[in-house]
């Protein structure tokens, strides 16, 4: 167990921070495509897309891994599961006309299933066919996401611990974080930066798999704050401890206070104190 916790989002404050230099100083739990570049102690994903992502990868074959609704079931309903009722045939039209995201089965006897079962699709392909005028926003063109399991990885689900909440990735690593070290007493908050500087998304992975356009509107933060909030009312004990480039003090929307959070167990420090207490930033300019 471990008394100083970090947190690590994928918000682009993070990015001069060398995580490598805050593994000696506590544990770390991370979120989502964090795993692309980095190994942290925990990892955790609660969206399907990016979920099968980690999977395909093998990452979870060898490091602990948290994921929402991972609940594997018999690879002899495989047919059954995606494909419903549909005749070879059927099936057949499935394959060519939607993907199904999946890694090799090798001799794995279960899967987990996330996303749209294949027969609407199908019924809808059918009418077209027949000659059935079909509006396009008709077609449900979200996607379906097969990983056959590893019985030996390192893979869990948040209903191990806990009922899932259903709570965004950050907020879900901070609740695996505390329910795994009940002596914490410091929770750092680093890359969870809510706002955005500019307007757009604020993502250190945007326009890359499984993530939302560059150009796209920031995401609301109103679940994140508000989870964020549960969090602290629920452990008094623990300093949850917010990093932003600038601390509360740098006239924009990331680099201030979060008003909603009104309790007495949140800190908000900028890069300049991260780094005295850690040596784990790189850049810092006076003005920071």
């Amino acid at each position: 167990m471990a008394k100083t916790i970090f947190c690590i989002g994928n918000g682009e404050s993070r990015s001069p921070i060398d995580l490598i230099k805050l593994r000696p100083q506590g544990k770390i739990y991370g979120c989502n495509g964090l795993y692309r570049d980095f190994t942290p102690d925990v990892l955790c994903s609660v969206d399907g897309q990016m979920m099968h992502e980690i999977y395909h990868s093998g990452y979870g074959d060898k490091n602990e891994l948290w994921l929402r609704d991972w609940n594997p079931i018999p690879g002899v309903t495989y047919n059954l599961v995606v494909y419903a009722n549909l005749s070879p045939s059927e099936i057949e039209i499935a394959k060519k006309n939607f993907k199904v995201y999946q890694n090799e089965r090798g001799d794995r006897q279960e899967f987990v299933f996330h996303g749209s079962n294949i027969s609407g699709k199908v019924g809808i392909i059918r009418r077209i066919q027949g000659g059935e005028q079909i509006e396009s926003k008709q077609i449900d063109h979200s996607g379906t996401y097969i990983s056959w399991v590893n019985p030996n990885d390192k893979s869990h689900t948040y209903s191990e611990i806990d009922k899932d909440r259903g709570w965004s990735c950050g907020p879900t690593s901070a609740l695996v974080a505390i329910h795994q070290n009940k002596d914490l007493e410091e929770l750092y908050m680093i890359g969870h930066d809510l706002k955005s500087f500019d307007d757009k998304i604020n993502n250190m992975y945007k326009s890359t798999q499984n993530y939302g356009d560059a150009r796209n509107k920031p995401i609301p933060d109103v679940n994140w704050v508000n989870q964020w909030k549960e969090l602290m009312i629920e452990n008094p004990k623990i300093k949850f401890i917010k990093v932003n480039p600038r601390g509360i003090k740098g006239g924009d929307p990331v680099n201030n206070m979060v008003p909603e959070w009104t309790v007495k167990n949140i800190d908000y420090i900028n890069f300049d104190e991260l780094n005295k207490r850690f040596s784990c930033v790189s850049g810092l300019t006076d003005s920071q």
